[in-house]
C-alpha cells in the first residue's frame, strides 16, 4: 500500500489537498458553488473557503452530504475498535476521555552495571 504521508508536510497542506478534492467532486457532479451552498445551508463564500481548505469540519461534512460523499468517510477515518487493554479497564463502561500519560505507569529499570 502506497503512503502519501510525506506528501503532506503540514496540516495546512493536507487541508488544501482536501479542499481541492472537494472542489473536484463538486465539478464532477456538475454543481455550482452557489447550488452547493444553498443545499448545505451555507454561503457561497463558505464553499469557496472550503475548496481552499479553510473550513470547519461541520462545513466540510455538510458539503460532503450535498455531494453524496458521506459513505466515503469510513475511508477517511475508519471506525476505531476499543483495544483489548481498554476494554479490560472499562469493564463494560464506555470511555469518555483520555486520562493522560501517567509517568508512574511506565518505570524503566536502570541496569545494574
Amino acid at each position: 500500500m502506497h503512503s502519501n504521508q510525506n506528501q503532506f508536510n503540514s496540516p495546512l497542506a493536507l487541508a488544501e489537498k482536501l479542499g481541492e478534492r472537494l472542489k473536484q467532486a463538486r465539478l464532477n457532479k456538475n454543481f455550482t458553488q452557489l447550488e452547493v451552498a444553498e443545499h448545505a445551508g451555507i454561503s457561497r463564500r463558505t464553499v469557496i473557503n472550503a475548496e481552499k481548505g479553510k473550513a470547519t469540519l461541520e462545513v466540510f461534512v455538510a458539503i460532503m452530504m450535498v455531494l453524496n460523499l458521506t459513505e466515503q468517510l469510513h475511508l477517511f477515518l475508519p471506525p476505531q475498535p476499543i483495544s483489548p487493554i481498554q476494554l479490560a479497564k472499562l469493564k463494560g463502561e464506555v470511555r469518555q476521555r483520555a486520562s493522560g500519560r501517567a509517568t508512574s505507569l511506565v518505570k524503566e529499570e536502570e541496569p545494574e552495571w
